[in-house]
C-alpha cells in the first residue's frame, strides 16, 4: 500500500502516447462499429433515445471484441462506485481535455454497450474518461487496460441486480489487482472501497468523505469491527478515521490511510504541497469530494493540477441534473 503522484515526466509522457499510431479495427471490427453507429443514428431519428446502449448492443453482437479494438492505443481512465461516478467522470473528462480530445460516455450508459457505443463517437480522441457500472469494472479493465482507475464508494444498491456489497467488494478487488499498471485513485474515507485498493502499488487515497457508513460496520478483510474515532487530520482540522479492531493476516493493521488530496470548504490540497481555491458550479459536499477525485484522476493522467481544478469548477450540468430551466416567469 503506497500514496504517490505522478512525476513532471508525466505530461511528456502523455504528449508521446496521443502522438503514437492507434492500432485500426480489425475488418469485422469496422462493419460492427458502422452497424452500431447506424442503429444510435436510426434511435435518434425516431425519437426512440440517444441510441447509447442499442448501437453498443449491436456492435458488439457483431463483434463481441470490439471495445478492446476501440480502446487499443488510448490512455483510458475508470470511474466507478456506487454514487457520483456520472458527475465525477464529467468533471474527470473536463480536467483531462487540458491535455487533449477526449472520449466518454456522458449519459450516464455505463455498461458494455454504453461504453461501446461512446468510444466509436469518438474513434480519434486519444484519451478516453469511461464511467463504469461496479459489476462491469473488472470485464472493462481488462479490454481498456487502464491508466487510472477512480474508486468512489461501495454502498448497497439494487440488491436484486448487484448483489450484496462484501461480494463487490471482492469482484472490484480482483480487478484491481488484475492491473497493476494502474494507478488507483481511492477514497480512503469508505472502508470497502479501502479494503479493494489496499494491496495495490500505487495508490493515490483521497479523502474525498462517505455519508453513509452503516454498510462498513465490519471489516470486509477479517470481519472484525471498524471503530470510528475523530482525530487530527493532514490539514490539522478534525477529520473521522476508522480501523479495524483486528490485524490481518501477517499482522497488517487495516485503518483509513494518509489522503494525498484532501478538501475544505474553499480550497483543495494535493501532493507536494499543491493548495488552490475551489469553486464549484455543481452544489453540495458531496461534490467536492467527487471533484477532488477526478483532479486527483486527472493528475494522475498527466494534467497540470492547477488547470484541472479550474476545469472541474466549470462543470455545471451532469446530463441535465443540476440545470436550470427557465418556466414563464420562474426559474427552476
Amino acid at each position: 500500500m503506497n500514496s504517490s503522484a505522478p512525476d513532471s515526466t508525466a505530461s511528456s509522457g502523455a504528449s508521446g502516447s496521443q502522438q503514437a499510431a492507434r492500432p485500426g479495427l480489425t475488418p469485422r471490427g469496422r462493419v460492427a462499429a458502422a452497424a452500431g453507429s447506424l442503429a444510435t443514428w436510426a434511435s435518434r431519428v425516431s425519437g426512440r433515445g440517444s441510441g447509447g446502449m442499442i448501437g453498443g448492443l449491436v456492435s458488439l453482437k457483431l463483434d463481441p471484441n470490439l471495445m478492446a479494438q476501440l480502446a487499443a492505443g488510448r490512455r483510458s481512465a475508470l470511474v466507478t462506485g456506487t454514487n457520483g461516478k456520472s458527475t465525477t467522470t464529467r468533471m474527470l473528462a473536463a480536467a483531462m481535455r487540458t491535455i487533449g480530445p477526449v472520449a466518454s460516455n456522458a449519459n450516464g450508459d455505463n455498461m458494455d454497450a454504453g461504453i461501446v457505443s461512446a468510444l466509436t463517437a469518438d474513434r480519434e480522441a486519444p484519451l478516453a474518461a469511461i464511467e463504469v457500472d461496479e459489476l462491469h469494472t473488472p470485464q472493462v479493465a481488462e479490454n481498456t487496460r487502464p491508466e487510472v482507475i477512480v474508486m468512489l464508494n461501495l454502498t448497497r444498491d439494487q440488491l436484486d441486480r448487484v448483489g450484496e456489497i462484501n461480494s463487490i467488494e471482492r469482484r472490484l478487488r480482483a480487478g484491481v489487482e488484475a492491473n497493476p499498471q494502474a494507478t488507483i485513485v481511492a477514497n480512503c474515507d469508505d472502508v470497502m472501497v479501502t479494503s479493494a485498493a489496499f494491496d495495490h502499488p500505487n495508490v493515490v487515497w483521497v479523502a474525498a468523505g462517505n455519508a453513509w457508513t452503516g454498510d462498513s460496520v465490519s471489516c470486509p478483510r477479517t470481519g472484525s469491527a471498524v471503530v470510528r474515532s475523530t482525530e487530527s487530520g493532514v490539514s490539522g482540522a478534525t477529520e473521522m478515521h476508522w480501523h479495524a479492531t483486528a490485524t490481518m493476516p501477517g499482522g497488517a493493521r487495516f485503518e483509513r490511510p494518509t489522503p494525498a488530496w484532501w478538501v475544505d470548504d474553499t480550497h483543495i490540497h494535493g501532493a507536494d504541497g499543491f493548495s488552490a481555491p475551489m469553486e464549484l458550479a455543481l452544489p453540495g459536499r458531496a461534490n467536492r469530494g467527487n471533484a477532488a477525485q477526478a483532479v486527483a484522476g486527472a493528475v494522475a493522467m498527466g494534467a497540470d493540477p492547477q488547470r484541472a481544478v479550474e476545469a472541474v469548477g466549470k462543470v455545471s450540468d451532469v446530463a441535465g441534473r443540476y440545470s436550470t430551466v427557465t418556466l414563464g416567469e420562474q426559474e427552476a
